[in-house]
């Protein structure tokens, strides 16, 4: 009895200290509104997200059918081929989708809540050892990069990716703090869990660490030895669990690996995305598009210095991309030149217009020292790195302490400035010199950024206040950030561009004067507090866009043309389905394992997200991956398991052999054209192998084309160009103003025949443009449009017929 009694005051005891300490505990109100606003713009208008990227949709749907699917990351139900990167990320929002069930929101909800994740360690790391005031900035410029509010509204792996660094480095610094080596291990070994996020760009962080941990750990060098040798074990057990797993199971047992050529996983971290991303592409696209290149030769990119503007050499017949500036492509709306976003991105749906080789996707300027401020980086990520870095040098001059004997000397914040730094160098460096990327890969750099500047702003301003030698750094700082982001400015609001240049200059001039005639200064903070507000007007409204547009993209940007253009939140490609097409092939499905087989990716996605039914894309992503052979491909058909093959209009795939045995030996199908308003649904006329004419009838893009585009199969080479309205008549009809403000092809395409160029376009509200969005109607360029997707007029064969 006596010990019931005791244990009851004990629990009694622990309750009331929890609750104590509870109620003790001093929140930063500064930090619950900067978290506030980040959630704000990462989640608000996100139920506009339509399918997300619907590249990495189909897959979290495909995944959530079985254990096995979601293991290997499959990107069809049936198992048949997986994504192209590891599957961590997906792991995260194929459990949200199986709690919420499968929706744009709520694939992309981890993200979201990773994003926040990244703005509070990123102010628990600062504040440790420069207090509230650096964190709050750190954490704030944080949640107001362009590119994080971005990343953090899609279902893609970056901003996933950045969280679990940014955990792994709290870990170290804790295990610096405390003393304890085994967070140093959990550290690294999050290192190779976030290697299984997105490969080898985690490993980019790697050299930060090391450093970190052996110049800031209190223990004598062999046990720093002993401690990084160990945390290294750590780091590759973790790193090699799933990619061995995959690569020792029978091939014939898991899906294809997608992006790989030889269906390896570790082949595919070491080559599609490793070295490749360095040196330039030759698999997994189908080669090196231009615009990839890092060579001058093909991207005349404009840098500070030199005031050149971007083209494009791309003679590829690709969609309308989101660069303004490529040859013979439409003009980006509201007067831009399209250099303000990623290639200039002019269409919302970044993942819908991005899919042109040397557009947006892949317009990543001109590899050199200033390419991170160039127009096609800059306005994603740079805004504040030339505050980072007059930060960087500001701060380690700061934090100099009085018993220093040398300037280089270290102390604890010096040290943890060394860690940023080492996150920053490698990481700028790799951009700066890589031949493939995406604009939105950029986010790596942003927690280094935020956090120079966060600390960098607050020393700037103290030393300023105390008169001290480093006090021309601030003006200096504002004054260079003023000019580079008026620059940035001049493609879309050239006005406000002059405005921010003038004001910059007009609020140097008493910060470089000051020091030298005022007798105190600690009352002088309106100078520097409207500074930092002039600094922070552009990135905040680029960061803006996002949010307002309700953008969840394939391609992630930020920017003004998202709201200036009327298609709906886009994924990789086209998400909308034939409804003729759908209907004709469940009817006849019969007991086939899958629905039908096509080229790729873009192609399969919207109909394995609408059904839940396997899609065999036989190229994987692009078209590209030789993920069967011809022998194999007859065997599914022989055995019943495969009864239709759909040609999307797909050129230049990996398996033409099996193409060209298709359309040998199969029958086409005539399908009956439907125009109807279904919701995400359109329909093509599908011409039979004795028929030379059919009705004209719109595309799932929306296009409607004459000649050879309306007897169902794209010419060779060409594709339709997305935005145009579906016409009446099969030849003399007028082209339709596309979002972009202009109906002609892209550069390498011919133009439909009988259409007129239009004069102008027509702006549309944000009322009519919610309205578009709700009816499934898609105005935007797509990414299916120039790889084969379901935006293409096609053709539909019976295999079924073959072995009869």
């Amino acid at each position: 009895m006596m010990e019931s009694k005791e244990s009851s005051r004990v629990q009694k005891n622990e309750h009331n200290s929890f609750l104590h300490k509870l109620r003790n505990i001093k929140y930063d109100y500064w930090l619950i509104a900067i978290l506030i606003l980040a959630a704000f713009l990462y989640a608000w208008n996100i139920w506009e997200a339509g399918e997300a990227n619907n590249f990495y949709t189909a897959a979290i749907v495909s995944m959530t059918k079985s254990f096995k699917n979601f293991w290997y990351a499959s990107f069809d139900p049936a198992g048949f081929i997986t994504v192209d990167k590891p599957p961590v990320a997906l792991w995260f929002m194929t459990i949200s989708a199986k709690i919420f069930g499968v929706h744009g929101w709520s694939v992309v909800l981890p993200s979201i809540l990773f994003g926040i994740g990244s703005v509070y360690l990123i102010y628990n790391m600062v504040q440790k050892k420069f207090g509230k005031v650096p964190a709050r900035l750190a954490a704030l410029i944080m949640t107001l990069t362009p590119i994080v509010v971005a990343d953090s509204r899609t279902n893609n792996m970056d901003a996933t990716l950045v969280f679990f660094l940014l955990l792994s480095v709290w870990f170290v610094q804790k295990a610096v703090l405390s003393k304890q080596q085994r967070y140093v291990w959990i550290g690294f070994a999050l290192i190779g869990f976030s290697f299984n996020i997105k490969m080898l760009q985690a490993f980019m962080v790697l050299p930060a660490l090391y450093l970190y941990y052996w110049i800031a750990s209190d223990v004598k060098w062999k046990k720093k030895l002993v401690h990084l040798s160990i945390a290294t074990v750590f780091l590759a057990i973790f790193t090699l669990i799933w990619p061995l797993s995959v690569d020792m199971t029978n091939s014939n047992n898991r899906p294809y690996e997608g992006g790989s050529e030889t269906n390896s996983a570790l082949e595919l971290a070491f080559g599609y995305n490793g070295t490749e991303r360095l040196l330039g592409q030759t698999t997994g696209t189908g080669g090196a598009f231009p615009g990839m290149s890092s060579s001058k030769k093909s991207s005349k990119s404009m840098t500070p210095p030199s005031g050149s503007k971007s083209k494009s050499s791309s003679k590829m017949g690709n969609p309308p991309s989101k660069s303004g500036k490529s040859n013979g492509a439409p003009k980006i709306p509201s007067g831009s030149k399209g250099q303000g976003q990623p290639g200039g991105n002019s269409q919302k749906g970044g993942g819908a217009g991005t899919g042109g080789a040397g557009g947006g996707a892949f317009n990543i300027g001109t590899a050199g020292p200033f390419r991170l401020f160039q127009k096609e980086l800059g306005p994603q990520i740079s805004w504040l790195l030339l505050i980072a870095l007059f930060g960087l040098i500001s701060s380690f001059a700061y934090y100099r302490g009085s018993k220093m004997k040398k300037w280089y000397s270290l102390n604890a914040q010096r040290k943890e400035l060394w860690l940023w730094v080492g996150w920053l160098v490698p990481v700028a460096g790799f951009f700066s010199v890589a031949s493939f990327f995406h604009p939105y890969y950029t986010i790596m750099l942003a927690p280094a950024i935020a956090v120079l500047a966060g600390i960098g702003i607050f020393t700037m301003i103290r030393q300023w206040r105390e008169k001290s030698l480093w006090a021309m750094l601030l003006p200096l700082a504002i004054l260079s950030t003023s000019i580079l982001q008026a620059w940035y400015l001049t493609d879309y609001y050239p006005t406000l561009a002059w405005i921010l240049l003038i004001a910059g200059i007009i609020i140097s001039i008493p910060l470089f004067v000051l020091p030298w005639i005022a007798i105190k200064l600690n009352n002088k903070r309106i100078w520097p507090a409207i500074a930092l507000i002039l600094i922070m007007l552009a990135p905040s409204y680029w960061s803006l866009t996002p949010t307002l547009a309700g953008s969840s993209d394939g391609i992630p940007s930020a920017g003004p043309s998202l709201l200036s253009s009327a298609g709906g939140g886009g994924g990789m490609g086209n998400s909308q389905t034939d409804s003729t097409l759908l209907k004709y092939l469940e009817k006849h499905q019969g007991n086939a394992e899958y629905l039908f087989a096509t080229d790729d990716s873009s192609t399969a996605a919207p109909y394995i997200i609408a059904t839940g039914k396997a899609v065999m894309a036989m190229g994987g992503f692009n078209g590209t991956d030789k993920a069967i052979t011809l022998k194999q491909f007859k065997k599914l058909v022989k055995e019943g398991k495969l009864k239709y093959y759909y040609s999307g209009g797909k050129t230049g795939g990996s398996n033409n052999e099996i193409v060209s045995w298709i359309k040998k030996h199969a029958k086409k199908v005539k399908l009956s054209s439907s125009n109807n308003n279904q919701v995400a649904s359109s329909s093509v006329t599908v011409s039979s192998k004795t028929e030379n004419s059919s009705t004209n009838a719109p595309t799932p893009n929306g296009s409607g084309q004459s000649g050879s585009m309306a007897s169902g199969k794209a010419p060779s080479g060409q594709t339709p160009p997305s935005g145009s309205k579906p016409s009446k008549k099969p030849s003399g009809t007028k082209g339709n103003t596309a979002p972009n403000g202009n109906s002609g092809a892209p550069s390498g395409m011919k133009k439909p025949s009988g259409t007129k160029k239009p004069t102008g376009t027509k702006k549309l509200t944000k009322k009519q443009l919610k309205k578009m969005k709700k009816s499934g109607k898609s105005s935007g360029p797509s990414m299916g449009g120039g790889m084969g997707g379901p935006g293409q007029s096609g053709t539909l064969y019976d295999l079924s017929s073959i072995y009869k």
